[in-house]
């Protein structure tokens, strides 16, 4: 009895392995039948060159015969909007699609001076004031605008790196290991996204005001002070105002005027100004 069952099993595997082995030799013949895929047709995913024709009369030379593909450039801008730290929610975000119908004047001013600085980036990039502030209420659309101008520099080949300020310092400190390697890149980024500065913080017993704590402002000081030295354009959204970024630190409430006075708005006003209540 046991030979026979053993014989059963035996020939179920049989069975088995031969239908396995068909649904392979199928899908190999499939697959070989199948014409290759390319990501990018003219280059046939050569590491993006594409070999340019020779002419007769045109004496050899091999650095002339390859070019760049123009995938290359698209996926430069991929590999930097993977390291900028922006999310697939905030990539959606462009001046084109902020909503300035029915928004107060203030609000159009912030717009005007996004584009004005998207536009302009290329020649103020290197000078003293190349950097953008919008500041003020919360909800009047600061976070979009300069997610905005961030995607469109992007675009163009512009390193971008992303610092939510509340997400970031609970990173930093829950990473103190490598808080210094974190804090090295955004002193060094090509231009540095700083969204919400100095959000939140505990009440201070006098003026029952929420202040950062001294670690955060120095940390930040560190930043910003580093970067007004060397010149790095800077965009930065907050719901403090300069006066108010002085009362935390009056150096860094300077350096920041400094740099963004060009490209700066105080949004002043109420809940009419919320852009998610419209």
């Amino acid at each position: 009895m046991q030979s026979i069952k053993g014989e059963l099993k035996k020939l179920d595997l049989d069975k088995i392995r031969q239908r396995a082995n068909l649904l392979s030799s199928t899908n190999e013949v499939a697959a070989a039948a199948e014409p290759k895929r390319y990501r990018c047709n003219q280059c046939k995913d050569e590491l993006g060159w594409l070999k340019r024709v020779q002419l007769s009369d045109k004496p050899f030379d091999y650095r002339d015969q390859w070019e760049d593909c123009p995938c290359t450039k698209e996926r430069a801008i991929e590999r930097l909007m993977k390291s900028s730290q922006i999310s697939d929610r905030f990539r959606k975000k462009t001046l084109s699609n902020f909503v300035t119908d029915g928004a107060a004047a203030i609000v159009k001013e912030a717009y005007q001076a996004a584009v004005e600085y998207a536009e302009s980036f290329e020649k103020i990039k290197d000078l003293p004031q190349n950097s953008a502030a919008l500041l003020g209420q919360s909800g009047a659309g600061k976070t979009h605008l300069l997610m905005g101008v961030s995607n469109h520099l992007l675009k163009k080949g512009v390193a971008v790196f992303y610092f939510p300020y509340i997400e970031g310092f609970s990173e930093l400190k829950d990473n103190l290991d490598t808080a210094g390697t974190r804090l090295q890149k955004l002193k060094t980024a090509e231009v540095l996204f700083i969204d919400d500065l100095f959000k939140g913080g505990k009440k201070d017993k006098q003026t029952g005001i929420k202040m950062p704590s001294d670690w955060e402002v120095e940390k930040m000081i560190e930043v910003i002070n580093h970067r007004y030295l060397e010149q790095k354009p800077t965009l930065i959204s907050s719901e403090r105002d300069i006066a108010a970024l002085c009362d935390i630190d009056e150096a860094l409430g300077g350096r920041i005027h400094e740099m963004c006075k060009d490209y700066m708005v105080i949004i002043e006003g109420g809940m009419e100004l919320n852009q998610r209540f419209r």
